[in-house]
This record gives structure tokens, sequence and C-alpha cells, in this order.
């Protein structure tokens, strides 16, 4: 298969999608894209030359390689077996990549499925941010076989900085779960030592040079400090609903292995607290908000009319 020819379709152009399908587009290739709820972007790119399929099974017919970035296993089974989905749509030759974050067991069945239509599903997860997937500088984990990852390289290559081939089929998943447990786990972390730093009277301020200024700065850490310190809510644009799939999904991948995950099943409890006080559509560096309440004490400052109009409530009740 020429990959100056391959027929581009793209399911899921949010907040990482966008960027990357944009990206393709932008670099010769034929696209068709398939939305969700928010219209700004897909009608972003059809501006830029992108056509909208109908259906899965649509876009199926008429593409080489179709990108998958979605939520999880749940919406990407869902794309593959609806009636009028990427099965139904299905020609020998095709080429799946799905770029979500999903369960590896799925995936591997997902693929075991598609193989006898001459399907070829393959596991490419991301990492970095929607800022990064607009200027092209993603970083993906590949899990697929090295024949079909040489095809689809110049692709990915579009919207991708950093390639890493992991291994065959759902190693990219395993790792890209491998990965966010990480990342969650240090947000957990953090989001008690602010509460703690607040409940014990040192401040939030002295906390973040503290931690700056040695071994265990990170980016991840600096990215919850805007919102913390800054309080920027696109800090680290990423559900605690999201978070707490991940997690769980990682320790299903760890129960699959029968090993033991003390500090992930702590890791999950956190997300999924904050799940029920109705903060899952908030992103990950608020988790500390969320833990800090349930603690009794609140990270943020309060805005100067809150505390204007509260001093102005008391003095009417003196």
């Amino acid at each position: 298969m020429n990959a100056s020819k391959h027929r581009v379709g793209f399911i899921g152009v949010g907040l990482m999608g966008h960027g990357m399908a944009k990206n393709i587009v932008e670099k010769g290739y034929p696209l068709s894209i398939m939305g969700h709820r928010n219209r700004r972007p897909v009608a972003d790119l059809v501006k830029r030359g992108a056509k909208e399929a109908k259906s899965p099974a649509e876009m199926a017919r008429n593409s080489d390689v179709i990108f998958l970035c979605v939520t999880s296993s749940v919406q990407v089974e869902d794309l593959i077996h609806r009636k009028d989905g990427i099965k139904a749509g299905a020609h020998k030759g095709l080429i799946v990549v799905d770029c979500s974050t999903a369960d590896p067991n799925s995936t591997l069945a997902l693929a075991e499925e598609l193989a006898p239509l001459g399907v070829r599903l393959i596991d490419a997860p991301l990492g970095r941010s929607p800022k990064e997937a607009e200027q092209g500088l993603l970083n993906t984990f590949v899990g697929a076989d090295p024949k079909t990852l040489k095809e689809v390289h110049p692709l990915i290559a579009t919207w991708a900085e950093n390639i890493i081939h992991v291994g065959p089929v759902g190693a990219g998943h395993k790792m890209k779960l491998i990965n966010n447990f990480v990342a969650m786990s240090y947000v957990a972390v953090y989001a008690e030592a602010f509460t703690a730093a607040r409940k014990t009277g040192v401040p939030l301020e002295k906390f973040h040079q503290v931690i700056s200024a040695g071994g265990l700065n990170s980016g991840m850490f600096q990215n919850v400090c805007k919102w913390v310190i800054d309080g920027d809510p696109k800090a680290h644009e990423f559900t605690i609903a999201n978070c707490d799939k991940d997690v769980r999904y990682f320790n299903q991948l760890a129960d699959s292995e029968k090993l033991t995950t003390v500090v992930a099943s702590a890791v999950k409890q956190t997300y999924t607290m904050a799940l029920a006080m109705g903060r899952g559509e908030r992103n990950m560096p608020m988790l500390c908000d969320a833990v800090a309440n349930f603690n009794g004490v609140t990270l943020q400052p309060e805005p100067k009319a809150a505390k204007k109009n509260k001093k102005k409530k008391e003095k009417k009740e003196k």
C-alpha cells in the first residue's frame, strides 16, 4: 500500500483528536472524519479540507486507515460492532489504529476478531497534551507487527514527534496504562501533600517553591501547580472521570497477571471518591480540591467578590 495514496478516516476529533486530524489533512492526506456532540472541531476540519462521514461503516468502505481517538474500550467496541459500524464496512487491507486509552484484553480480542476479514487492528495510545496534538508533537506507544507499523508510520508521523514501538498488538495499551498509573499516582500524592500543607499552615507557595527546587520537580507537578497556585482551569485538560477509568483499567490488567497492587488500589479509591463527590468532569489537577474538601479545607483562595459579599453579609448579621 502506497502511503501517499492512503485514504484516512478519523473518529473522535475532540481535545486530542482535532489536532491529530488537522495535521493529517494539512499534510496532504484525503481525510474523512466523525465527531461526537461538539460540532466546532468538525466544522473547522471540514473547512480545512476534510469530509464528514455519515457512519463508521461508510468511513471503513472509503478508507485505507482509520484512526480511533475515543474515551475507552466501550466506545471502540461500539464503533466496530454497531449495525453501521466499522466491521459492517470492513474490507481486506483496512488498518484500524486505536489511539484511545483502552483495555488491552479488549484490544487483543478485537484484533483477533477482525483478522479473518483481512483487517489489521493496532494500538497507538497517546502521550502529552492537546497543545502538542495541535503542534503535531505527541508521543505514541505502538503495539503492532513491524510490517503494519512501517505502513502507517508516515501517517502517524504527521501528528507524533516520538513513535515508540513497544511490541505486538496490545503492548501499546499496556504501556499506556502503566504510564498513566504513574502519572495519576503522582497527582494523588500531590493532592494529599497540598492538603497536608494547608491543614498544617504551610503556605502552598512555599511548598511549590521547595519541590520545584529539588529532585522531585516534574512537568506533572508544575501542571498541577498551575491550577492549585495560579488557578488555571486548563492546566492539564484530562478529566477525573478519565483518570478513574485509566486507573481501573490498570488494576484490571494487574489482576489478570495476579499482581499485588497496594498503591494502585489506593490511587483508584482516591479518584473514585472524587467521582462520588461529583467532580468527574473537572480536570485532573482539581483532584487536589476534592481531597482537600473531603478533609475539611479549601486550597483555592476565595475570589475577591465573594470575600467582599461575605464581609457585607457578616456586617449585616451583626
